[in-house]
C-alpha cells in the first residue's frame, strides 16, 4: 500500500513512521510512505501557503491553489516544478492522467469520523493521499476540488492536521496484510464486529504473568485450560465492559 502526506511540516513525520510495526512494514516494502512539503509548490520567496481570509476575521487560511497544484503533482508523480505556480486547468476538478484520483483524504473537524470500519474501507485501497491542514482551514474550494473524503478523528481540535494523519495510518495499515505479526490481532479488538455475533465491542480484559500482583489475581478461567469456557468469559466481558463504557456502541 502506498500513502503520501502533504503537510508544511514533513520532519513531524521522521519518528511515526520510522518506528515499531510502520518502520519494519516500510523496510520490507509492505508499505510505500512519502511525505511531501507542501511550500515546495509555493513560488514566493517565503513560500506561503496561506493568506487572510475573505470576509475578515481571525486567523490565516490555507491557499487552494497550492492544494491543487500540489496533488496533481503527486496524483501524477510529477516534480513540484512541474506544477507550482500554475493556473489551470481553468475549471472542474484537480487532475489525474489517465484515471480517477486517489483515495484522498483531507483531515478536518467537519468530516465522518473515524471508526474501525472506515479503516478498514481505506485499507482496501491501494493508494491513500493524506492532506494536513494548518491554521484556520483550508479553502474551501481544495476541499471540492482535491478531495474525494473528509475524515475527524474526534469532537475536538488540534493544532493541525499531522496528529490526525498520523492516527488514520496506524488505524488502517493495521488491516494491511503483512503489517502486523499476528492476521487475527485486528480481529478480535476494540471496535471490531465480532465474527460470530455481528457485535461491535470493547476488548476483552487482558492478564500475563505474574500471576498475583498486590494481592490481586488472574480469574481461574484463564488458567483451566478450557478454551471454550475462555472463549465464552472474553465475550462476557466484552459485553459489560462496553455496556458500561461504551452503550452506545450496542
Amino acid at each position: 500500500m502506498r500513502i503520501d502526506v502533504l503537510t508544511i511540516f514533513p520532519g513531524w513525520f521522521e519518528g511515526p513512521l520510522t518506528t515499531s510495526l510502520l518502520g519494519k512494514a516500510a523496510a520490507d516494502g509492505t508499505l510505500d510512505v512519502r511525505v511531501h512539503d507542501l511550500r515546495d509548490w509555493t513560488t514566493d520567496r517565503h513560500r506561503t501557503v496561506d493568506d487572510a481570509p475573505y470576509g475578515g476575521g481571525a486567523g490565516m487560511v490555507m491557499r487552494a491553489d497550492v492544494w491543487i497544484n500540489a496533488a496533481e503533482a503527486v496524483w501524477n508523480d510529477l516534480p513540484p516544478e512541474a506544477t507550482a505556480g500554475r493556473t489551470g486547468p481553468p475549471e472542474g476538478l484537480a487532475h489525474v492522467a489517465g484515471g480517477p484520483r486517489p483515495r484522498t483524504v483531507l483531515l478536518t473537524p467537519r468530516g465522518r469520523p473515524l471508526t474501525q470500519a472506515l479503516a478498514r474501507e481505506l485499507a482496501a485501497e491501494d493508494r491513500l493521499v493524506l492532506c494536513c491542514g494548518r491554521y484556520e482551514g483550508i479553502d474551501e474550494r481544495a476541499h471540492e476540488l482535491v478531495a474525494t473524503d473528509e475524515v475527524s478523528v474526534g469532537d475536538y481540535v488540534v493544532f493541525g492536521g499531522e496528529v490526525a494523519a498520523a492516527v488514520v495510518i496506524e488505524a488502517v495499515t493495521r488491516h494491511v496484510p503483512g503489517v502486523m505479526g499476528n492476521a487475527a490481532s485486528p480481529v478480535d479488538e476494540s471496535f471490531s464486529e465480532r465474527l460470530d455475533t455481528g457485535e461491535q465491542l470493547l476488548e476483552h480484559p487482558q492478564y500475563t504473568r505474574p500471576s498475583q500482583v498486590r494481592g490481586h489475581g488472574v480469574p481461574e478461567v484463564l488458567t483451566s485450560g478450557d478454551h471454550g469456557a475462555v472463549g465464552r468469559w472474553r465475550h462476557d466481558q466484552a459485553r459489560e465492559l462496553t455496556e458500561r463504557r461504551r452503550p452506545d456502541l450496542r
